[in-house]
């Protein structure tokens, strides 16, 4: 399978043969001729090396870490160097005599990370240059990731099944067991560093009855097995967590957060955990959330929960990921009050300030649940004492599943550069999430899975640019989506002028195309419930998920009847009171979430008599997002 070009993804290179680099000597003996490496070969240096060995033909290639020798003989200032990002690198073409210069007919390229860490996404990155056709006489780049977290949420179960996933079964598990032969989650492991991935959780946040047992002796060496060859590319390891573990795996009578005994028994549990896994990387949690335990189950909240696995975690340098997706799923429909899309931010936002340093709360793109369009999620800048970081759903449940192209990226763009106004004009979301806003200890972006052991990863194989553009968007938020895209095309599919425009604008045109044919103005759940595939416009409207409000926009009506001063849109755009509250300046995109008063005015149609947004011709890049700043209501219109 891994002379397969569907399988090989966006790294079509060819490593080395046989097991040279990783045989090679801890002193760099044994590595592939025109590699020079300095300091002892660690685990991730033995990785980057593997990949430096395949531009050994077109590059004489001196690499290490900052600290590992005497970089000024190479005319590099230790002053460039002391601020150098651990997981950031230098790349840079050698003329000066002193430092040699090109030899035989190649150029000499530097390349030093702030790490061995840095040194591997410095490699990557050399590659990509090389695949695109990157000339290498001039070149001269720094870069450091622009987050903290760049991480990968599996929803995958140990019977082997994948909750939302389309691109085949787990592989990491089968049968309830982790399977015998990793080597798959090696190449998987290569694929997420490649785009600067640093941290990866392996099991379904719905954790059920074997995952449970994942934190206790029996299982962790098997788990520490997945975790030594993620350590081989500078990822860490999470697992995502039982609340109610201390009494489903520990026997005791209570979860209780503010019990003594419960505490013990967590504290305990993350010590064996770091015995066996010592760059263990924490627990991701979902609680109090679509029916899985909590605190509310002991009259707690959620700051209480967070902070007692805080506190067992916090000696061994390990973090607890708590996420927001907390609202009513057992609303009657006929509830024309509470809102689901607010729900998340009515139990945080009281809580801000409360979480320990070493807790981060992940929350959703937006409001209520990764649908086609949505709001920007209003915790995002409400929230200026507490680590907050970005969750994406790279995996297409609500997009079309991996059967329908649906390139996401311009999405996230659209959330991550929008202007919250939290401390004024130029307060982006990607500013929040990457703590530089508010100054926050820690921040990053998770992005749920799309992959399987399908030969192509995942489904269908465009859906891999997800996965890739949302490693390159964590790495850095400013890229733009057609520059991702672009890169992916030439990296997966060849240079070839041609190949590359038509790939690229099916990825652009791909997500306003999708959205125009199942969910226009935001309109969200249209599909058949459960599955999430397919056209349903009843079978979510009066469902007890609070989704009725949200797919039953009716001529003057959209959104919980809650009125202007305390709907959705108060929090998200407080800074814009009177682009709200003027009727007819609701955003169309996504009039759906709006209460009524907002939509009783009238915007101007087109003369075919249809709103502006169902008709706008999507241009390649763009969204037609200026072209849509209203609601449009013709005469006689109906749901």
């Amino acid at each position: 399978m891994k002379e397969s070009k569907l399988y090989r993804a966006w790294l079509q290179y060819p490593l080395p043969e046989g097991k040279a680099v990783r045989e090679a000597g801890a002193d760099g003996a044994g590595i592939p001729g025109g590699v020079r490496v300095f300091g002892g070969l660690t685990p991730v240096l033995r990785s980057a090396v593997a990949e430096l060995a395949g531009a050994a033909d077109r590059a004489d290639i001196i690499a290490g870490a900052a600290a590992a020798t005497d970089w000024r003989a190479y005319g590099i200032d230790d002053r460039l160097l002391a601020g150098l990002h651990p997981e950031g690198f230098l790349l840079r073409a050698l003329t000066a005599a002193g430092a040699g210069s090109a030899t035989g007919g190649k150029p000499r390229i530097l390349l030093i990370g702030g790490s061995d860490r840095g040194v591997l996404y410095g490699a990557f990155h050399l590659m990509r240059l090389l695949a695109i056709g990157h000339p290498l006489e001039h070149l001269d780049v720094t870069e450091a990731p622009g987050s903290e977290l760049r991480m990968v949420n599996h929803w995958d179960n140990a019977d082997g099944s994948i909750e939302r996933g389309y691109a085949g079964k787990s592989i990491f598990y089968a049968g309830g067991e982790f399977r015998e032969n990793l080597g798959r989650v090696r190449d998987y492991a290569r694929l997420l560093a490649s785009v600067g991935i640093n941290a990866v959780s392996i099991n379904n946040v719905n954790v059920h009855e074997t995952e449970t047992l994942f934190i206790t002796e029996p299982w962790l060496p098997k788990v520490a097995r997945v975790a030594d060859i993620f350590r081989e590319y500078g990822i860490r390891l999470f697992l995502s967590i039982n609340f109610a573990a201390p009494v489903q795996a520990g026997g005791l009578p209570t979860a209780d957060p503010l019990d003594e005994g419960v505490r013990t028994w967590w504290k305990r549990t993350a010590a064996a955990i770091y015995r066996h896994i010592p760059d263990f990387g924490g627990f991701l949690v979902k609680a109090d959330s679509e029916h899985r335990p909590g605190p509310f189950t002991y009259g707690r909240d959620h700051a209480d929960g967070a902070n007692m696995l805080a506190e067992a975690l916090a000696p061994h340098g390990g973090l607890v990921i708590w996420r927001c997706f907390v609202y009513n799923c057992m609303q009657d429909w006929r509830d024309r009050k509470t809102d689901r899309a607010r729900a998340a931010y009515d139990h945080f936002t009281p809580l801000d300030g409360r979480f320990a340093d070493n807790v981060i709360l992940q929350i959703k793109n937006g409001p209520m649940d990764f649908q086609v369009r949505e709001p920007v999620h209003p915790l995002f800048g409400a929230l200026p004492n507490t680590n907050v970081m970005m969750e994406f759903q790279i995996t297409q449940e609500y997009t079309g599943q991996q059967r329908h192209l649906c390139y996401l990226v311009p999405q996230w763009k659209e959330v991550l550069d929008f202007d919250t106004h939290a401390r004024g004009p130029g307060s982006a979301v990607k500013d929040i999430v990457t703590g530089r806003l508010f100054g926050a200890s820690h921040g990053g972006f998770a992005g749920v899975s799309n992959i399987g052991d399908d030969e192509n990863w995942t489904g269908h194989t465009l859906a891999q640019a997800n996965l890739y553009g949302y490693g390159r968007l964590a790495w850095n938020p400013d890229l733009s989506a057609e520059q991702i895209a672009e890169e992916w095309v030439r990296l997966t599919f060849g240079n070839d002028g041609r190949v590359v425009d038509v790939i690229t604008g099916m990825l652009m045109d791909s997500w306003p195309i999708y959205e125009k044919y199942t969910a226009p103005l935001g309109v969200g759940w249209m599909v058949t419930p459960h599955t999430h595939y397919g056209p349903d416009v009843d079978g979510y409207e009066y469902s007890r998920w609070g989704t009725y409000h949200f797919c039953r926009p009716e001529r003057h009506r959209g959104g919980p009847d809650d009125g202007l001063r305390d709907g959705i849109h108060r929090p998200i755009f407080r800074s814009e009171p009177g682009y709200v509250r003027a009727a007819g300046h609701v955003p169309g995109r996504t009039a759906a979430v709006f209460p009524p008063r907002a939509l009783f005015a009238r915007a101007p149609v087109g003369q075919d008599g249809h709103p502006a947004h169902l008709r706008h011709p999507f241009r390649r890049g763009g969204g037609g997002g200026a072209a849509c700043r209203t609601v449009a209501q013709p005469e006689g219109a109906r749901r």
